[in-house]
């Protein structure tokens, strides 16, 4: 698109600030009951083999949901179909939607059937340190998952469509049924089987929890959808604008989704422990992530696409959107930042630990926390920027910077997990770090290093877009003074809460010691931010005192 091209005229209803403040309390539910369920999980499972194989098994469908789940819809079909509504074509609005959702339901039946039948030889190239009754059950487990990712699929389809009527918390929250749906069947059986049957089991209730949690949407849909219809129709020009979006987009996902690929091989290798750890750790990491830099980058979505005006207009406009989203997104990251370093062993603890999840296994999630910290920031703006693009209709450019960002981390990651582990794992012994015996050894601390070259890679990929952006409608960053009060701020915070954790390590469980140490680092996060004169602390506090 020219950037002197005018956007097509949507005028924003209501200020997506209040609009991201439904859609993190809806992530914010998502992700506690989440944690509840990877709880009950580690209970019954730790760092089991059986744990590992279905950590692996659930990242091989997942791929099929991430290349044409949320992230690719949002970017495709809302803008199209948001421009509709604004310009009161309901019924054109209604086809669009039912030809999407039918072109959606088809692809998933031709893939997720192809899936099932190659699912062996998908796991070589996915999985191939998996061997004997590991890669055998591992195969069932995948098989059983395939359908479950392509009801989640549809299951997005329903959110741009509620995201478009500015109908944001349903399908945020919809999730939690899924989740409690696992929790359930993990539970009522975890005492009751073995390790193996236990997993069988996960898969299936995965597969219930999906149908679940899109049957929760499907009423509301078809509420503000009044006039959705159903076939297969490419004649319609807003349908193939959303199709031509969609194959760079899908593209841009399958590039990140190799990164996944990429930690996910390289952590087989490293054994079911290192698996399994990753994933505990990738499931706090991406808290914030989804918190703080998805609610605000799906919030600004539909108004930045519907901005009205001249293309100097827009971009003032765009700018003022994004500097704002920027400042909320840093007011919480930032602070997340420095308690995963500080107190990372207590939030793990508080989360995981207990019945087969042991201390050992506690100190191994933390320190792979503590290297997903090196992106944390970049990863979670860069939300918004990317959302922007989108916004001004280019899907290519966000795509360029993602297989950059892909390759480095593809390379650092394999450097510095394979072939210089032994000489990280050499530094923390000089640096006198307590090193965790996982399985009898440290091999599994190969997967510190895949969390870090990612970070690495994030911040390449932020900058990039930072500066595209820049080109297209001007500079815009996050003032430095502002930066400084917020680490200063975190930094106070965590010096405080490490010493009280230090002191209530040994005398409290982890749960009662995780919301302590947790609740002492907030509050002096937030005292200290209104003392230093961040007005974003005291717009947060308003926000939970309404």
């Amino acid at each position: 698109m020219n950037p002197e091209t005018p956007i097509a005229p949507v005028t924003p209803r209501a200020r997506a600030g209040g609009y991201a403040v439904f859609i993190a309390a809806g992530i914010f539910l998502t992700r506690i009951s989440g944690f509840v369920r990877e709880k009950v999980f580690a209970h019954f499972l730790g760092n089991s083999d059986a744990a590992g194989i279905y950590r692996a098994a659930i990242r091989i469908p997942n791929v099929l949901q991430n290349l044409f789940g949320e992230g690719v819809l949002s970017a495709s079909f809302i803008p199209v179909y948001a421009r509709l509504l604004a310009e009161n074509d309901e019924k054109v609005a209604g086809r669009v939607a039912g030809v999407v959702a039918s072109l959606l339901a088809l692809a998933m039946a031709i893939l997720v059937l192809l899936g099932v039948l190659l699912t062996p030889w998908l796991l070589i190239a996915i999985a191939p340190g998996y061997k004997g009754e590991i890669r055998a059950l591992t195969i069932t487990v995948v098989r059983i998952m395939w359908p479950g990712v392509g009801i989640l699929v549809l299951s997005a389809w329903c959110l741009g469509i509620l995201n478009s009527h500015r109908r944001f918390f349903l399908s945020y929250v919809a999730p939690v049924f899924m989740n409690i749906v696992m929790i359930s069947a993990l539970w009522f059986f975890g005492g009751r089987t073995t390790d193996r049957s236990l997993v069988v089991i996960a898969a299936w209730a995965t597969v219930v929890g999906a149908l679940v949690q899109f049957g929760i949407q499907l009423p509301a849909v078809f509420r503000y959808a009044k006039h959705l219809r159903f076939a297969i129709d490419l004649t319609l020009q807003p349908v193939r604008e959303a199709v031509r979006n969609f194959g760079p987009v899908v593209v841009g996902r399958g590039v990140v989704q190799l990164s996944g690929y990429v930690d996910n091989l390289l952590a087989t290798l490293l054994g079911t422990a290192a698996v399994s750890a990753l994933s505990y750790a990738q499931i706090i990491n991406m808290l914030p992530i989804s918190l703080f830099g998805m609610s605000v980058a799906a919030a600004e979505l539909p108004q930045m696409s519907g901005m009205l005006g001249t293309s100097e207009e827009i971009a003032v406009a765009m700018r003022q959107r994004l500097q704002r989203g920027l400042r909320q997104i840093a007011f919480f990251v930032v602070p997340t930042v420095v308690a995963f370093i500080a107190i990372g062993n207590a939030i793990v603890g508080m989360l995981y630990q207990g019945g087969r999840f042991r201390a050992s296994d506690t100190q191994l999630v933390w320190y792979i926390l503590i290297g997903s910290t090196l992106g944390l920031l970049a990863v979670t703006l860069g939300r918004l920027y990317s959302s922007a693009f989108y916004a001004l209709r280019d899907t290519k450019t966000p795509l360029r910077f993602a297989m950059m960002r892909v390759t480095l981390t593809a390379l650092l990651g394999w450097l510095f997990a394979i072939p210089l582990r032994p000489l990280l794992i050499r530094a923390l012994e000089l640096a006198h770090v307590p090193l965790p015996l996982v399985g009898g050894n440290t091999k599994a601390l190969g997967a510190i290093a895949l969390t870090a070259t990612a970070g690495i890679a994030g911040w390449l990929e932020f900058l990039l877009l930072r500066r595209s952006l820049g080109h297209r409608i001007g500079v815009v960053r996050i003032p430095a003074s502002y930066l400084l009060r917020l680490w200063a701020a975190a930094i106070a915070a965590g010096v405080v809460a490490a010493a009280c954790n230090v002191y209530l390590l040994r005398r409290l469980p982890p749960i009662p010691n995780g919301f302590i140490v947790c609740g002492v680092f907030g509050a002096i996060y937030f005292g200290a931010a209104i003392a230093a004169g961040v007005p974003e602390a005291r717009a947060t506090l308003s926000r939970f005192r309404r």
